[in-house]
């Protein structure tokens, strides 16, 4: 378990107490999803501390893959844990929306910070191409992933909304700031990885198990551009970095 304060550490210690006497002797199902989700957020608040540290030192090159690597690990465990413990229920209901959502944002974020620092050391990629498409690829992942955690809305589905606005949100699936904000580390993602895959010959073989990056960050572009030109114009929301990427991946 990754060091911070003793208040946390204590919080974490007794949590994990609650989980292996459920484990052990079994107990009601509303308590488990109770103490899975105290869990979840005392395992978000130790790694956002750590994931800060990486970010303001820079990801260091000694260190960087083998934090991360605990990191991604350690924000997986409740999805595990809710999985082995309640496998008659879905993980989502477990542990609600909101958690799972962040759970992948902050994989996918981890990735993209990671990859956008990396993005910068030209000499680094030229010896490392194919670990740094792994992770483009892994962190778009789970950003996909944290945008389908919630359904869009069907407006045919007898969901009666009187802002046009809030209707174009919903039934785009964006339900919040961080959902635009990851349709914009999508695009990026995906356009460093057209830009390395496109030069270099040694990926082609294994083309098949690799993300449709250009056809992703297209579609996910574009909507992101919709909405910020339409019901979010004025907002504060910048397309141009988006319109560029659109102008090259297509």
């Amino acid at each position: 378990m990754l060091r911070l304060h003793d208040d946390y550490l204590q919080n974490a210690s007794a949590i994990l107490d609650k989980l292996k006497s459920y484990y052990r002797h079994g107990g009601e199902s509303g308590n488990l999803s109770k103490v899975l989700q105290d869990y979840t957020q005392v395992i978000l608040d130790i790694t956002f501390y750590e994931e800060n540290k990486l970010v303001d030192q820079e990801f260091p090159e000694d260190c960087s893959p083998f934090k991360i690597q605990q990191l991604l690990q350690d924000l997986t465990e409740p999805e595990v844990l809710a999985g082995r413990l309640a496998p008659a229920q879905e993980v989502q209901s477990v542990l609600g929306l909101e958690l799972l959502e962040c759970l992948y944002w902050r994989r996918g974020a981890l990735l993209y910070m990671y990859c956008h620092t990396l993005h910068q050391r030209k000499q680094w990629i030229k010896k490392n191409k194919d670990t740094f498409l792994k992770c483009i690829q892994e962190g778009v992942r789970y950003l996909m992933r944290m945008l389908q955690v919630r359904n869009s809305v069907k407006l045919n589905d007898g969901v009666v909304l009187h802002d046009p606005a809030t209707a174009s949100f919903l039934s785009e699936g964006i339900f919040s700031d961080t959902h635009l904000l990851t349709m914009m580390y999508i695009g990026e993602m995906c356009f460093w990885a057209v830009k390395y895959e496109d030069c270099s010959a040694d990926t082609m073989d294994r083309k098949e198990d690799r993300l449709q990056f250009r056809d992703i960050g297209t579609q996910i572009l574009n909507k992101y551009v919709l909405a910020c030109e339409g019901p979010l114009q004025g907002q504060g929301w910048n397309t141009e970095n988006a319109k560029e990427i659109l102008s090259i991946l297509q």
